[in-house]
């Protein structure tokens, strides 16, 4: 709504006309109690019950509200910058900026570890070597 301090005469007016126009309105009209009651003894009066001359079927569908999806909590860091107290990250999503610079300069994501937490949690752990035992061929005898 407009501040009514800037409205203009003319509007000020407009405004009070509208404001008129409603409260004759609303001023004619029955309150929704008393029309319901007079509905009901019409349809007794002529054998009907207001269930089967109103339809309830054809009603508009009550939309259920969405229930709301409960978040996770918040996870503590595991993963803290020792230069930097506030670069943290607790693992989950992807690997932020601060950490991923150090891994490409040569630095393990263990070693920035909080001690005493838990275990790292990087997917791509480098594997331990090329594969030297082999199946041994069946030899026909």
């Amino acid at each position: 709504m407009k501040n009514i301090e800037k409205l203009s005469l003319l509007e000020i007016e407009s405004l009070l006309l509208a404001a008129e126009k409603r409260k004759a309105l609303l001023s004619r009209r029955r309150p929704v109690s008393a029309v319901r009651v007079e509905l009901i003894a019409l349809a007794d009066s002529y054998g009907y019950a207001i269930s089967a001359i109103f339809d309830v079927s054809h009603a508009p569908p009550v939309v259920a509200k969405r229930t709301r999806t409960q978040r996770k909590g918040k996870v503590p860091p595991k993963y803290r910058d020792p230069e930097n107290k506030r670069n943290t990250w607790s693992g989950r999503g992807l690997m932020p900026r601060w950490l991923a610079d150090k891994v490409r300069r040569g630095a393990h994501v263990a070693d920035y570890l909080i001690p005493g937490l838990a275990r790292p949690t990087l997917k791509n752990v480098r594997s331990i070597g090329p594969r030297t035992v082999y199946k041994a061929e069946a030899h026909s005898g």
